[in-house]
């Protein structure tokens, strides 16, 4: 038996922290080598952290790379241990996202990725090229520093593998994998038995089950032993990367990581049987019969052993369930862990959310509540770093420290409710129950005195007090006076949160938290021709002035979604205009050619025609809207202000 012992992890990575990220790098080197593992893994880019974005573009984050790489080589930190770290490398004119693999103090090889993530949230192109010379490795200089120190001059760069005395190993980064045809299938083909998938991967609701098959599948047809390592956490923007590293076997999921933790590492480790890998490929003519007609790739040969013999003491890790969150659970956890990280890192000394008994914010305040009961949790299992977090923020003295998930809520979360004439008592009530149940401080406040004031001065500086609609106002009037309502909460929102602390003797700021929705934000998210859909109980034109109407304010409210305040992505759709929704904001609201055609549509499916050329109602009908609008979260006294509401 040629056993093999093997450790991957989550890292919970900070961009642009060096220091953050070599300490959780270092300690989980350590773990994996207490473990006795000969292979440590680690995420995509997890020297510099995955989300550094346009800081890929400036040199002095290639240059701190390096030196950190240096840090690592010039210790024991690679001695009897296989350690593949992620950072980008620059290779002629080229930057590139690479994996560099490093043994006993020496680089051993760079693989540069192949296939870059360049949808949905990932921009991978912008900053990096992709590696296109698949047929042959060649000479890398290293840059001068590291060359004097490493006794290194040049080293082999591209698409390949290592062949030791005993296996061989390679790399698959992240994107790769999920490409038509993966770069392991011919690397299975060449012999390789060990695949190390370094990925920079975030949450999204029900995403797991589809990564995870697909390293089953890696494995299924082939063979081999799929190692995967993901970021875990908040690393700066956002997005949540859930972590989960594993070992899949042979098809088989032998160990998992957690997909939600506030821990900053977390080491995976599996003992495996690279001689069932070779006899369960033996087992499939077809795999033979591929292999004998393959294309060659380039290899690295290295002088040096991974795997143990067989003795009693060592045992086998074997098959085991795998374990999923459920959806709730998913959106109670991964929200959490966000906020977490963000609160710790902010330098803020807790949240406050305008809490009004809704849907919306009830559930914001449940996820942070969620959020106080998994860092107790962590404390209780023994995680000093979360402890010492704790601490700081809740402003624990004489050896005091979190543990009960109340009492921590009250020192870290206000909420208010800040009603009108218009509230309701059920609303009052739901929202202060709520508030109970999750511990936090809580402020029930009037805003109509306010209202009234801003009112008068409209009537003195005007002559006219404008009314709700329920009171004879006009919709003009009604919408103004919403609006008057929506700036005053997030004025006070403001003000609460940057002077409560100091209310309290209390250090700091507390970071303003919003909720809205996706709809909220876009008005709907529907495709332009929905009689398949509805048209069994509307009419073709009903079905028209329904999608009118929803592009019409979609286009007014578009310019909204620019000043979005950070928020939580969570799932494969949303609005945010910075880095997913990428779309204008000045629209021709009136959308002349688009509802002329829609207007010919209906004419037909009625049996009539319209003449091309002529205007539809909704041509004639310019108009504009400023509504609310916004969530997620915003550092009291910063941002743009029409942002946090």
């Amino acid at each position: 038996m040629r056993l093999l012992k093997v450790a991957t992890c989550n890292l919970n990575q900070w961009a642009m922290d060096f220091d953050c990220n070599m300490k959780n790098i270092k300690e989980s080197i350590a773990r994996a080598k207490e473990a006795g593992a000969v292979i440590r893994l680690g995420p995509e880019l997890e020297i510099t952290g995955y989300g550094c974005e346009d800081h890929f573009l400036e040199l002095d984050t290639i240059t701190h790379a390096w030196e950190c790489l240096k840090d690592l080589l010039l210790g024991d930190w690679t001695d009897g241990i296989l350690c593949s770290f992620g950072m980008p490398v620059i290779n002629g004119s080229e930057r590139y996202n690479c994996q560099v693999l490093c043994l006993n103090r020496k680089i051993i090889m760079i693989r540069p990725k192949l296939w870059l993530a360049n949808d949905g949230n990932y921009r991978e192109l912008r900053w990096f090229t992709a590696w296109k010379q698949k047929d042959q490795l060649e000479d890398f200089l290293l840059p001068h520093e590291i060359s004097e120190a490493l006794c290194q001059k040049s080293i082999p760069f591209g698409y390949g593998f290592i062949q030791f005395l005993d296996t061989a190993v390679a790399v698959e980064v992240c994107e790769e994998l999920f490409t038509p045809i993966p770069p392991h299938a011919d690397l299975a083909l060449n012999g390789v038995e060990v695949f190390m998938n370094a990925s920079g991967s975030h949450h999204q609701l029900r995403k797991l089950d589809y990564r995870i098959r697909a390293f089953i599948s890696a494995t299924h047809s082939r063979g081999g032993v799929y190692m995967y390592s993901n970021q875990q956490g908040c690393d700066g923007g956002r997005l949540y990367f859930d972590g989960c590293s594993c070992v899949v076997v042979n098809g088989d999921m032998i160990a998992q990581g957690s997909q939600f933790s506030l821990r900053d590492v977390e080491v995976v480790v599996a003992q495996v049987d690279l001689d069932a890998v070779a006899g369960f490929r033996g087992s499939i003519s077809s795999f033979q019969e591929q292999a004998s007609c393959k294309t060659k790739i380039s290899s690295v040969a290295v002088q040096y052993s991974l795997c143990q013999p067989f003795n009693l003491k060592m045992s086998l890790s074997g098959p085991l369930k795998i374990t999923y969150h459920s959806p709730e659970e998913e959106i109670a956890f991964g929200p959490g862990c966000w906020l977490w990280d963000y609160l710790r890192r902010s330098g803020a000394s807790g949240f406050l959310l305008p809490l009004s008994g809704g849907a919306d914010s009830s559930s914001v305040a449940a996820i942070v509540g969620c959020m106080c009961q998994l860092v107790v949790k962590e404390i209780a299992n023994g995680d000093e770093q979360v402890k010492a977090d704790a601490i700081r923020i809740g402003r624990y003295a004489n050896g005091e420290f979190p543990t009960e998930s109340r009492e921590f809520a009250k020192r870290i979360f206000y909420t208010v409710f800040m009603g009108s004439e218009n509230s309701s008592q059920e609303t009052r009530m739901r929202a202060k129950k709520l508030a109970d149940e999750i511990g936090s401080w809580h402020l029930d406040v009037s805003i109509d005195t306010v209202v009234s004031a801003f009112l008068s001065l409209f009537q003195t500086l005007t002559g006219k007090r404008p009314r709700y609609k329920v009171d004879g106002g006009s919709n003009v009037e009604n919408l103004g006076l919403q609006n008057i309502q929506a700036r005053i909460r997030m004025v006070l929102a403001f003000m609460l949160a940057s002077l409560l602390p100091w209310v309290h003797n209390k250090q700091g700021f507390y970071l303003v938290l919003g909720s809205s929705n996706v709809d909220e934000g876009l008005r709907g998210y529907l495709t332009k021709n929905l009689c398949y859909r509805w048209g069994a109980r509307l009419t073709p034109s009903e079905v028209a002035e329904k999608v009118k109407h929803f592009f019409k304010y979609y286009s007014i409210n578009r310019h909204k979604m620019t000043v979005l305040t950070p928020s939580y992505h969570a799932e494969s759709y949303s609005p945010e205009d910075n880095r997913f929704d990428l779309r204008q904001f000045l629209y021709n609201a009136r959308w002349p050619y688009q509802f002329r055609k829609i207007d010919e549509l209906v004419k037909e499916l009625d049996g009539e025609k319209v003449p091309f050329g002529e205007s539809s109602d909704h041509e004639k009908m310019g108009t504009t809207l400023d509504g609310g609008g916004g969530m997620g979260v915003i550092a009291a006294g910063s941002g743009n202000p029409k942002a946090g509401h």
